[in-house]
């Protein structure tokens, strides 16, 4: 993946629109591309896995926010906010998130290279599920997939992605990043 040299910048419009679409919300419950998440638990999973991965890695707690049971809505804008903050404040230029995975990475980039990508992902299966533009970026899809593509066996290892959905050879960048990470790109809500 190409990493941003300006991580708090891509943060700030990854996370407009991803909270466009959590406000666009209309039911929470409703099923999302992923196997078995509602749309809640889209945001579930991007609320609940990155404040302690930063925490372990960093030492920084992020602001508790409501229950994504309660407000998903508020749950999501506390911890964008807060991850905004963090980026553009000048005195986290310099540190480091440490993790057995990647070693010691600037905190900036681990944020855009883990956290907002993830967002970035995730902001179509929000999208799609709730009837929602679910177009994303092209160029981004692009520069994803490219750096994926040379470590699939290990994303796939994770646990953290499908098996990968097989696209035509001349489909846009969207969608093979989509198949790529384990999306039906044609998946509807039932």
């Amino acid at each position: 993946m190409v990493l941003s040299d300006r991580p708090a910048e891509r943060h700030r419009e990854i996370g407009r629109v991803f909270t466009d679409r959590v406000r666009g919300t209309r039911s929470w419950d409703v099923s999302s591309p992923v196997a078995e998440w509602t749309a809640r638990d889209v945001v579930r999973h991007l609320t609940e896995w990155f404040p302690s991965f930063l925490a372990s890695g960093s030492g920084i707690q992020l602001p508790a926010g409501p229950s994504v049971d309660d407000d998903p809505v508020g749950a999501w804008q506390t911890q964008c906010d807060a991850v905004q903050a963090l980026l553009d404040d000048p005195a986290t230029a310099d540190l480091v998130l440490s993790n057995r995975h990647i070693g010691e990475v600037p905190l900036g980039r681990a944020i855009d290279q883990f956290y907002t990508a993830d967002v970035f992902m995730h902001t179509w299966d929000l999208a799609r599920a709730t009837g929602q533009d679910d177009r994303l970026d092209s160029d981004f899809c692009a520069e994803l997939l490219a750096g994926m593509e040379p470590i699939e066996q290990v994303m796939r290892s994770s646990g953290q992605y499908g098996a990968r959905v097989p696209v035509k050879d001349d489909a846009d960048a969207q969608t093979k990043m989509l198949g790529f990470i384990g999306r039906d790109p044609n998946w509807t809500p039932r």
